[in-house]
């Protein structure tokens, strides 16, 4: 077959989420136009062998934080950017916790500014709902954001969790236009009320924020936030579960048919409350890392598809606000999108699950979520080139030194490792060659989302349709 291509990839293992395949992989203008075999090599402008490699759909990381505007001693859109192409991950979406935050068209085009210069992969950007802002939503979807996030509970940047009045008319307003909105769902009175007290009682050892948020913040606050979107038909995204005992609130909604779809993190697979020992504030999170137990629960849900995708939580910080005395004052979160990667495929070639089970979690699912598939999150004719060889033998170990993050400190650090991407493409552009970035910042385009029709229900108890003029 006497094709031209802008980039030709050849004899590697190509990964899909049923079956991994030898395939040659023809580009054109960004986009795939071939897969097969025995492509003639002749006006390929570039070749790059893949020959004892497995090379997958780039990642779709649903969940970072970059930090820009507002904070970026801690990272800003070339680093974060930077650190995920490294990792293999070729689209982002990021959080609205900057400052100002994304609440309102004015801050959306800061960031959307800030993240043209700067991003070195593609990109979706949310917008806040809020207490004060649900009558910036609808000009907030005209002017671009890929989806929204409501704050049920605290988090950095300390914006205050909705009433749920409001939450309940955001999701009207988004059930009608069909955008999903992620939640980070934990009960904010519980958690306030038990902090107060521990902190009143002298109490801010390390295993004190998991105390101060028990499961039960999990479970309520997922039950409301399904109860409000299967009532008003809205999209509904749960971040980072992290709990066993919520599973049976997600299962529950979608066997009804709710629209819910979920991620977990490494760090809830991987990690319990025992590494709080050595760890100390550097493991503070929220949600917090919990008893053992949890993680094998989480990895089960993946696999019978209760839990959709695997993100990271992305959320950088300076070593020095990880480290502080009391765990109350530790900021929580910690870099992820760089190591994500390298730490789930060691657990594949562990056999904890295979490699077109990985490819389905992180990047045909997150896809599907929010309406990319199958532009991106798989390798077939008419695909943005999104592309992550991986070398599934490389072994490593993680270095929070060698992190392309602004922030330099992570509970990973000393992780020995086996696989990890060696070269990552972005829409038909290598962008890291055998984990050297080189490709240019502003490379990175927003995402173009096609979700479906929306669905809305009970319209005519909505707060527009009983306040509207008689």
């Amino acid at each position: 077959m006497a094709t031209a291509f802008d980039l030709l990839i050849t004899g590697g293992k190509v990964v899909t989420a049923d079956s991994v395949m030898e395939a040659d992989i023809g580009i054109a203008d960004g986009i795939i136009i071939a897969v097969g075999r025995d492509f003639a090599a002749q006006g390929a402008t570039e070749i790059i062998s893949a020959t004892g490699m497995h090379v997958l759909p780039g990642a779709i990381d649903s969940h970072v934080h970059f930090r820009e505007p507002g904070y970026t001693h801690k990272e800003n859109w070339g680093t974060g950017t930077a650190a995920a192409a490294v990792g293999g991950v070729t689209t982002v979406f990021e959080m609205p916790n900057t400052d100002p935050p994304t609440g309102t068209v004015g801050a959306l085009r800061i960031k959307q500014e800030a993240a043209a210069r700067q991003a070195y992969v593609d990109y979706g950007i949310y917008g806040l709902l809020d207490e004060n802002n649900i009558d910036q939503l609808e000009a907030l979807i005209a002017h671009g954001v890929a989806g929204f996030k409501c704050f049920m509970g605290n988090t950095f940047g300390n914006l205050p969790a909705p009433s749920d009045g409001a939450m309940l008319e955001g999701f009207e307003i988004l059930a009608k236009h069909g955008a999903r909105c992620v939640v980070h769902a934990e009960n904010p009175s519980i958690m306030a009320r038990r902090q107060a007290r521990m902190e009143a009682a002298g109490r801010s050892d390390a295993h004190a924020h998991l105390a101060a948020r028990p499961e039960v913040c999990e479970i309520e606050a997922i039950g409301r936030a399904v109860v409000f979107a299967e009532w008003t038909g809205a999209r509904l995204h749960i971040a980072h579960h992290s709990s066993q005992d919520s599973l049976y609130v997600v299962r529950a909604a979608k066997a009804r048919g709710v629209d819910v779809t979920v991620e977990t993190c490494p760090q809830y697979l991987l990690l319990d409350s025992h590494d709080v020992e050595r760890l100390g504030g550097i493991l503070r999170v929220n949600p917090p890392i919990r008893a053992p137990g949890h993680g094998e629960a989480l990895w089960q849900a993946l696999l019978d598809g209760t839990i959709d995708m695997i993100a990271t939580d992305h959320a950088p910080h300076a070593p020095e606000e990880k480290q502080r005395a009391s765990i109350w004052t530790c900021d929580c979160g910690f870099p992820g999108v760089e190591t994500q990667m390298s730490i789930m495929l060691t657990e594949i070639n562990r056999g904890r699950a295979t490699i077109s089970d990985y490819v389905r979690w992180s990047a045909v699912n997150p896809a599907k979520a929010w309406g990319l598939f199958p532009r991106k999150g798989v390798i077939q004719p008419g695909a943005d080139a999104d592309i992550a060889i991986v070398d599934l033998a490389a072994e490593g170990t993680i270095d929070q030194r060698a992190l392309h993050s602004r922030s330099k400190i992570t509970p990973w650090h000393g992780r020995p490792t086996r696989g990890r991407p060696r070269d990552t493409i972005v829409r038909g552009r290598v962008v890291v060659r055998d984990g050297v970035l080189i490709g240019e910042p502003g490379w990175g385009r927003p995402v173009r989302q096609a979700m479906r029709e929306p669905a809305p229900h009970n319209t005519d108890k909505t707060m527009g349709a009983i306040t509207a003029p008689r």
